[in-house]
């Protein structure tokens, strides 16, 4: 068994094809499984944790994750899986002896399927986190005692497979939550030196709360804090619903791009579209508040530098050059024209769409007017 883990051919690439891998090679050295679950907490802002299952007669692995709240339901209180993370203890239940206590509503559906015997054992991570795999047999009298002994001596070697893999997710999750998944997967490439970076065309995007000073005057942080979460969920999940990616949040306002990618009629529709759905999302909101929200998005097209600035110490990764700025400049004026969104001619005319000209405008700090446009 152990050939498999340590020998020349390596593990799968991804978390589902170890875990396929190791059942199979558990299968063929004649261990009589017929499901496999692999149960890893996670680090991620909405995901908690996930599980892996493997059946014998699907051959195929199945992924399910699971929320924060999922961990204080009945569901998974009465489970095996949270006895064994709690008790860092290995549970065995053999289904086929009718005096088997079913102390966990799980094995009754297990011994409805034909389940004979069930073991759920701790997989230890060297950071002393706790993690569970479980087996299950068809096989009359359960597991024999040389198949749990092969079990327990592969188990070890496995779990820092799925510790290695645990990390790498754990990366990207907050790469991901921080960064942004583009960003994130750069910096996962190596492009982590101050002054890497790329020039892009992009749809650059730049919302900014209204009143906000006010607004947080007028109640407590924690209250203004839940404000600010629900106005950006408003706004933002519009965009990175079309692939946008949010790179900043700057106070109350918040940077994004929609890079072109060659095909500069998608990105600057998205965006558009992004907007469009941002504004619904807080109008429908706002039937429930007393006071209403108010917001205005900026739309500018040019040319950036998407990489790593800052101290030696520490960096950011995010886009520099003035078109960043004139979107900014481009938001500021939203207030002043009484519109909630403000486009320019650069991105107005890559779009068929009837748009109401706002005039031309001079941006603070840039030299040119440039005229600026809404929806009608």
């Amino acid at each position: 068994m152990l050939d498999w883990l340590l020998g020349p051919r390596a593990p799968g690439r991804t978390p589902e094809e170890a875990f396929g891998d190791l059942c199979r090679a558990l299968r063929e050295r004649g261990i009589a499984i017929y499901r496999v679950g692999l149960f890893v907490r996670t680090l991620h802002p909405n995901v908690a944790g996930r599980a892996y299952f493997w059946r014998e007669d699907r051959d195929q692995v199945e992924v399910d994750s699971a929320d924060h709240s999922w961990f204080a339901t009945e569901d998974h209180l009465k489970s095996p899986i949270h006895a064994v993370w709690t008790m860092n203890a290995e549970t065995r239940r053999r289904l086929a002896d009718p005096a088997c206590p079913m102390d966990y509503p799980v094995l009754a559906d297990l011994r409805a399927e034909g389940a004979t015997d069930y073991v759920a054992v701790p997989l230890r991570f060297l950071s002393g986190e706790i993690h569970v795999a479980s087996f299950a047999s068809r096989r009359p009298g359960g597991f024999r005692d040389a198949e749990l002994a092969a079990l327990r001596t592969v188990l070890p070697y496995f779990t820092r497979v799925v510790e290695i893999y645990g990390l790498m997710r754990k990366a990207r999750n907050i790469l991901d939550a921080y960064l942004g998944p583009n960003a994130g997967a750069k910096v996962l490439a190596g492009q982590i030196k101050r002054g890497d970076g790329e020039d892009i065309h992009a749809v650059i995007w730049f919302c900014d709360l209204r009143d906000s000073t006010a607004l947080a005057d007028s109640m407590s942080r924690r209250d203004f804090l839940s404000i600010l979460n629900e106005y950006f969920e408003c706004t933002l999940e519009p965009v990175l619903q079309r692939k946008g990616e949010v790179l900043r949040f700057i106070g109350d306002a918040a940077l994004a791009i929609f890079p072109i990618d060659g095909r500069p009629g998608e990105a600057c529709a998205a965006a558009v579209e992004a907007a469009r759905e941002a504004l619904a999302r807080m109008e429908k909101a706002n039937k429930k508040r007393p006071l209403p929200l108010r917001f205005g998005i900026g739309l500018h097209l040019g040319e950036l530098t998407y990489g790593n600035i800052g101290t030696p110490g520490r960096i950011e990764f995010t886009v520099i050059g003035a078109a960043a700025n004139e979107a900014a400049r481009i938001e500021s004026l939203c207030k002043q024209l009484e519109v909630d969104l403000l486009v320019s001619e650069h991105v107005a005319r890559v779009l068929p769409i009837r748009w109401r000209s706002m005039g031309s405008h001079t941006l603070r700090g840039v030299g040119d007017k440039i005229e600026l446009f809404t929806l009608p």
